[in-house]
């Protein structure tokens, strides 16, 4: 199936036009229905680019063939919300092997990640030049990861972050071909980015996380000039959502993510695709927690899962605007 064929489009012309503009396309990771209602609404209505992430675990989760159809579905909905030429990207996030990313390009996803960044490097640099050279040959771009990112998140789990080595970045997107790259400078997987330790407290109590390593960030671009970069385990972790969760039933003690004004701040950047998962699922589960806990008798599934869709729906056009810049940036 070849991704045009399905109204997607890769990612290349978007990150170029954000890099330029210093702005950053969203990269929402999704797993349902809801969530991808949500994801299109506010990518059409902001008149943004959007790129659907996809992990190994949600596409087992949805099923291929489903999935394949639920993205020619998320276009034509764009079009129906009055988005004459939506620009959506079908993104494997996270990819682990080689076999997995060509099933993807195969199935009709505009863009993979083959993430070898537990490899060592040589091995790193093989496994991806394998998957750049069989994506690019059906036009889809690639992703690649230098450095470790901490956290956990489906199948993606590592106990300390390793920042991205400067002096490696060249070397690896030459030799691999890679279209963009991942970074590691402080970001991490999970709705606890950082443990109370690593953070201050504010007047309020409040855990302050440390900043991202922008000295890291510089040193990489100034390597790479003009190259896409990526970001990703860059949720916020809203406490309205965290506060939400816990007084509805929920046990989130501590959970903490990347503050806003350092993800507006990287966008304008060459970090043109920030990566936000674990926000979404907040937002959803905090508003399902309400409406049960508020509504006990309640078990239709539209009556729960219909004002978290709209929850997210609110996040994502918050992100959109306010964080990423993305907005008005169709082409």
């Amino acid at each position: 199936m070849d991704y045009k064929s399905l109204g997607l489009v890769n990612t290349r012309e978007m990150f170029k036009r954000a890099i330029n503009g210093g702005w950053a396309v969203p990269a929402f990771n999704f797993n349902n229905m809801e969530q991808l209602q949500a994801i299109i609404k506010a990518a059409a209505e902001t008149k943004s680019p959007v790129i659907l992430q996809v992990s190994k675990g949600a596409r087992n989760y949805a099923n291929q063939t489903l999935l394949q159809y639920m993205a020619q579905g998320a276009v034509e909905y764009a079009k129906e919300l009055g988005c004459a030429k939506p620009e959506v990207v079908l993104h494997l996030d996270h990819g682990d092997s080689f076999e997995l990313c060509k099933s993807c390009v195969d199935m009709g996803f505009s863009s993979v990640m083959i993430d070898g960044s537990h490899l060592p490097y040589d091995e790193n640099v093989a496994l991806t030049k394998k998957v750049v050279e069989y994506a690019h040959a059906h036009d889809v771009t690639v992703e690649g990861e230098l450095g470790v990112l901490a956290g956990v998140e489906d199948e993606v789990s590592a106990a300390e972050s390793h920042y991205t080595k400067p002096e490696e970045v060249v070397d690896f997107v030459t030799k691999t071909g890679c279209d963009s790259l991942a970074i590691s400078i402080g970001t991490s997987h999970g709705a606890y980015k950082f443990t109370p330790e690593q953070c201050t407290r504010n007047a309020e109590g409040k855990l302050v996380p440390p900043p991202l390593a922008f000295d890291v960030l510089d040193a990489i671009m100034e390597q790479l000039p003009g190259f896409p970069i990526v970001l990703h385990g860059s949720s916020s972790v809203p406490q309205e959502y965290v506060d939400m969760c816990n007084q509805y039933g929920g046990n989130l003690p501590n959970a903490i993510g990347i503050p806003e004004e350092q993800l507006r701040k990287a966008s304008k950047s060459a970090v043109c695709k920030i990566n936000i998962d674990s926000d979404s699922r907040l937002a959803f589960t905090a508003a399902v927690r309400k409406v049960l806990a508020e509504k006990p008798a309640e078990f239709d599934p539209r009556k729960y899962c219909g004002p978290a869709r709209d929850e997210m729906e609110k996040m994502y056009k918050h992100k959109i605007i306010n964080v990423l810049g993305s907005n008005d940036n169709l082409a």
